[in-house]
């Protein structure tokens, strides 16, 4: 008899789990939102688990491109996945997900520190349980009949298996299934709109493409997605109350252990469905209350939020009780990746949907695709402001396109060519027209930005050394020099030799104070005809965007 492989967990296994994961939510993305209805009625558990794995996949295969032979470790990539789901978590469901994946990373990265280059199945079952242990501390009210009772059934499964990393995987999975069957007799807003967990739902599907990442051995797909769907009937989702809080908050938080513990206990008393998950002085804060301002000012009590993000249930919706009024689609908007909390307020004063890109965390394509759906709009320009974002950007807007929206993506490659674009923008143009006038204002914009180099590396312009100031034009390095200021003007002088109407500086947290004061008298001094504005970008990529029109 032919001896079975034995079966094991890698990095490479990682990153095959998160794509198989990321494909497969793609396809269950609009079943699950359409059997949302619990903790709020509001149909977005499949999109939000979604950008939650992608945001891990994007993680982890950064890691991996980061290796030139070879690849990262185990650790590596367990750390990466936990980290990119926890930064691009979003609502209840993916927070909570996030916990889970974080979980399994706390166990299988020390266990597969150092040399060890995989785990086996009892690692992987420690790990399991690990993780549905998480989950529920993370939440201040578990309820049963959730993702949560589905975790903890797939790791009780789990303890129970023997074998490798395949028969643990296997037996999860199907405790996972068998558990989320049975969520509608558990909690009856499930029960009386015949639906199954939208969040257990989606947990087994991150289950069965472990399973196969683990194996090799896809599951059918009606097996399990036919099973989690048993008890779902066509008829549609009841609210899931009246009267709750009428906004969700959700947030990244740096903060220390115990001013998270106060701010559990703040935000318990707020609202509900509070979901708090992290560690290590990075936390996902996710809060359903009245008073958003509160929540926001807790946290900001507690230590440095950011990437906030408000959503108001309107009326009408699960909060409400009543019918929501289909609300009418604006003929156009625009929507921008920005680099800066600054910059995200000056786009928004100028009408655009901004989506924050904060440094090494570049928003994903079903970010953007959230985005312009966001705007609800007929026709949408979207300006990715940054030449890394093209095939994101490109992918987002065909997502888009694909559901009958006209989405135009116009090339920029920094965010002074987004504000020269927006500059010129009227909605009142036809389409066509506009998009050709933002296209053009855009390209006669060259762009600049002056930053601090980590490390030593070569450059096209000679080698540098960790803390000399860049200079890059048009995205390549054209000077190099001992400070910022000094390199900024010199930066400044060579773009404006091709001449030039308008100078934009973009001034970042990081950049010293009297960079913007030297470059505005540099242009005054030598420049006559040549005026210069200046913006606050907050915490930026680049202490210093330069633009010249």
């Amino acid at each position: 008899m032919a001896q079975v492989p034995q079966t094991f967990l890698d990095a490479l296994a990682v990153r095959t789990w998160c794509g198989l994961a990321l494909r497969s939510l793609g396809r269950a993305r609009e079943e699950i939102d359409a059997i949302n209805v619990y903790p709020v009625a509001d149909g977005d558990t499949g999109t939000n688990l979604y950008l939650t794995v992608e945001s891990a996949t994007a993680a982890v295969e950064a890691v991996f491109a980061g290796y030139e032979q070879g690849g990262p470790s185990l650790a590596d990539a367990l750390r990466a996945m936990a980290h990119g789901a926890l930064i691009g978590a979003r609502g209840n469901s993916g927070t909570i997900l996030a916990q889970l994946l974080r979980g399994m990373a706390q166990v299988l990265a020390a266990d597969g520190a150092g040399d060890v280059s995989h785990v086996d199945g009892t690692a992987l079952r420690r790990a399991l349980r690990r993780a549905a242990d998480a989950a529920r501390e993370a939440v201040a009210h578990p309820v049963e009949g959730t993702v949560l009772t589905v975790a903890s059934a797939a790791a009780e499964a789990a303890d129970g298996a023997e074998g490798d990393c395949g028969a643990v995987v296997l037996a999860a999975y199907e405790g996972a299934r068998s558990a989320l069957a049975a969520t509608p007799r558990q909690l009856a807003v499930l029960g009386r709109a015949g639906v199954v967990d939208a969040g257990g739902r989606g947990l087994v599907t991150v289950l069965a493409s472990l399973v196969e990442a683990v194996t090799g051995a896809a599951l059918p797909e009606e097996t399990y997605a036919g099973a989690a769907g048993a008890d779902v009937c066509p008829e549609a989702p009841e609210h899931a109350g009246e009267g709750g809080p009428a906004y969700e908050v959700i947030y990244l938080l740096e903060a220390d252990d115990e001013a998270v513990a106060r701010l559990r206990e703040r935000l318990d008393t707020l609202g509900d469905s509070l979901v708090v998950v992290g560690g290590d002085g990075l936390w996902n804060v996710h809060v359903h209350v009245d008073d958003a301002g509160a929540a926001v000012e807790a946290g900001v009590e507690a230590g440095r939020p950011y990437r906030i993000r408000i959503t108001h249930f309107a009326v009408g919706d699960v909060h409400t009780g009543g019918e929501r009024p289909p609300r009418e689609p604006a003929q156009r908007a625009v929507v921008a990746v920005v680099p800066g909390e600054g910059l995200a307020g000056l786009y928004a004063e100028a009408g655009a949907i901004t989506v924050l890109a904060r440094p090494g965390e570049p928003p994903a394509s079903g970010e953007l695709a959230q985005a312009l759906r966001r705007a609800h709009a007929r026709e949408v320009v979207l300006l990715p402001n940054d030449a890394e974002l093209r095939h994101t950007a490109a992918a987002a807007a065909e997502q888009v396109r694909a559901e009958g929206v006209r989405v135009a993506l116009i090339p920029t490659r920094s965010a002074v060519q987004g504000i020269a674009a927006l500059a010129v923008h009227e909605p009142e143009r036809r389409f066509d027209e506009d998009v050709v006038q933002m296209t053009s204002a855009a390209g006669a914009t060259r762009y600049a930005e002056v930053l601090v180099a980590e490390r030593q590396s070569w450059t096209t312009v000679g080698i540098c050394q960790a803390g000399d100031a860049l200079g890059l034009i048009d995205g390549d390095v054209a000077v190099i020099g001992p400070d910022l200021t000094g390199t900024a003007e010199t930066v400044l002088d060579r773009m404006l030799r091709a001449g030039g109407e308008l100078v934009t500086l973009v001034v970042g947290d990081d950049a010293p104070e009297a960079v913007a004061d030297r470059l505005e008298a540099r242009v005054r001094e030598s420049y006559l005809a040549v005026d210069t504005v200046v913006y606050r970008g907050g915490r930026q990529g680049a202490p210093l965007l330069i633009g010249v029109e």
